[in-house]
């Protein structure tokens, strides 16, 4: 990153190059790798492995993905990209359907330069610059190469967790449902966390590292209000559940740093 887009300033970390580094990435600075670094530590003293948790993640977001492709989806909306790793949503869509159309939002610069030239040769993918607390901007933006009154699958991958207030989500939930037709679909994946006894100053800490960061703070939410944006939806099995499980049955891999907090992951379909 020898030369940065505008507006980047490089001292005040990125939940974006935050999220690059705990999946191993290289697009992240020092201010974004010492604040990563203290949530992973703060995470490994109240039994979680940060590392782990955005892994589940991404694995929650292939598998959701690929198996809305194979149902015949052909349109997404991936809203919060991140950083291009690897499989991202175009590349998991576009290999079960090639025609499979992508439109991908993000309010970082260094997101949206990387995804440019990542899909520089992809006409079926583009990204737009969106923020998710203006949904009907984004709508907008998607509107354009995104056909609306076919189905279409919203993703938000981690990124609910930077929204404090619940009234606001229910409202962002509600305004990207209201133009989505039957046999469309909502992914969401969102941060919790169940703190032992005593490590409720650890959890405090955390937020405080991500107060200082670009989202301003971070707020997590269980099962039963997750459940709540999805009043009306069809709620594809297996339900609510830990993000390394959905449809996930024969995985061998234990997870053992996920016990008391990590990621949830849920889908619903517009009956």
């Amino acid at each position: 990153m020898a030369q940065l887009p505008g507006q980047i300033d490089p001292n005040v970390p990125s939940v974006a190059r935050m999220y690059d580094y705990y999946l191993g990435g290289k697009d992240n600075f020092p201010a974004d790798r010492e604040a990563a670094e203290q949530v992973i530590e703060l995470g490994r003293r109240t039994g979680t492995d940060i590392r782990e948790v955005a892994l589940a993640n991404r694995g929650f977001l292939i598998r959701s993905v690929r198996h809305l492709a194979q149902s015949g989806i052909r349109q997404f909306l991936d809203i919060g990209t991140g950083l291009p790793t690897q499989d991202n949503v175009h590349q998991v869509a576009q290999r079960v359907a090639l025609e499979s159309k992508i439109v991908y939002v993000d309010n970082d610069p260094i997101v949206l330069a990387h995804a440019r030239a990542l899909l520089a040769d992809n006409n079926e993918t583009i990204i737009v610059h969106g923020d998710l607390a203006e949904p009907d901007a984004i709508l907008a933006a998607a509107a354009d190469h995104l056909d609306f009154t076919q189905p279409v699958a919203v993703v938000m991958a981690a990124v609910f967790h930077f929204f404090h207030d619940d009234d606001q989500v229910a409202k962002i939930m509600e305004t990207l449902r209201r133009p989505l037709v039957s046999g469309s679909h909502l992914v969401v994946s969102h941060g919790y966390i169940e703190p032992g006894e005593g490590e409720e100053d650890k959890v405090d800490e955390v937020r405080g590292v991500y107060r200082r960061s670009t989202s301003g703070g971070i707020a997590w939410r269980g099962r039963e209000e997750l459940l709540s944006l999805f009043d009306g939806l069809e709620i594809l099995p297996p339900g609510v559940v830990p993000a390394q499980k959905w449809r996930n049955d024969d995985d061998p891999y234990p997870w053992p740093g996920l016990a008391r907090g990590g990621v949830l992951g849920v889908v619903g379909r517009v009956p």
